[in-house]
């Protein structure tokens, strides 16, 4: 695997770690706590940095420990995000749901908002998201 990127909080919390699976399979972001607009855009960019670096087609988005709601950045995400990540070449996402309904709630909403982009399919566990991004051509 390659090295992975963690992103910290002012105080030093880590809110997401991401990184590149071998033969570029697919890139890992995992969520950690409470969200802001800043986090989220400052993870999300990072992801586009990685992508663009070297072409990936498939994201395995892992919100199980996310905390609350983060729809505050929605429309960031689809209409920043979404559209710079299609270009650069993702067309795969796989969304791990977290056991917080308002942080689901949030994920589906995108999911509403921008499943024209890219196919989504959501999970319970990172080893079924795992499984069907492998199974996907790139």
């Amino acid at each position: 695997m390659e090295q992975v990127i963690t992103l910290r909080k002012v105080f030093g919390e880590v809110f997401i770690t991401i990184q590149r699976m071998p033969d570029n399979a697919f890139i890992l972001a995992e969520w950690f706590g409470v969200q802001s607009v800043e986090t989220v855009m400052q993870g999300g960019y990072r992801m586009l940095e990685l992508i663009k670096e070297k072409p990936c087609s498939k994201l395995l988005n892992s919100n199980k420990n996310v905390i609350g709601s983060w729809d505050m950045a929605l429309e960031w995400a689809q209409n920043e995000w979404t559209p710079q990540v299609r270009a650069a070449g993702l067309r795969y996402l796989a969304q791990v749901v977290p056991s917080s309904i308002y942080a689901t709630m949030t994920i589906e909403t995108l999911i509403q908002r921008i499943n024209n982009d890219l196919e989504i399919r959501t999970f319970e566990d990172e080893a079924a998201a795992e499984a069907w991004l492998r199974s996907v051509p790139d």
